[in-house]
């Protein structure tokens, strides 16, 4: 494409997210590439769950190779209007509060795990000796 390339907003892009009308955006350039459904190696499955949006990392994640890049020339049909396309978040995990978990808790604790078996092994001890005296 030359200079004259059309140029097409995010919002137009994303009207354009059926089989029989697919649309995608790549590196900057947009594509029509609702004939090449039938004939995409990974199949239309692919091309549908990225339609109507920027499929850049989708498509540099798979490593296609020369001559398909070669294709995609056949199938652009303008450019996308960098200022309209959403900023991409990156997935930040949530930040965990702080435990303070204080000392006397602590202290209550440890010896709760110490006299919980102990008194568990009491009262074993103490049905032991009562059943074997009857």
């Amino acid at each position: 494409m030359g200079g004259d390339a059309k140029v097409f907003t995010f919002e137009d892009v994303t009207v354009h997210n059926k089989p029989k009308d697919c649309w995608l955006i790549i590196n900057g350039k947009v594509y029509d590439v609702t004939k090449f459904m039938e004939d995409h190696p990974g199949g239309d499955e692919v091309l549908l769950s990225s339609t109507g949006q920027d499929a850049t990392d989708d498509f540099e994640d798979v490593g296609h190779s020369d001559s398909a890049r070669e294709m995609m020339a056949e199938y652009c049909i303008g450019d996308i209007d960098a200022s309209t396309v959403p900023k991409k978040t990156k997935y930040k995990t949530p930040q965990q509060p702080h435990y303070n978990q204080d000392k006397t808790s602590e202290f209550i604790i440890k010896i709760l795990q110490f006299l919980v078996p102990l008194a568990i092994l009491g009262v074993a001890f103490g049905i032991r000796l009562y059943t074997k005296s009857t």
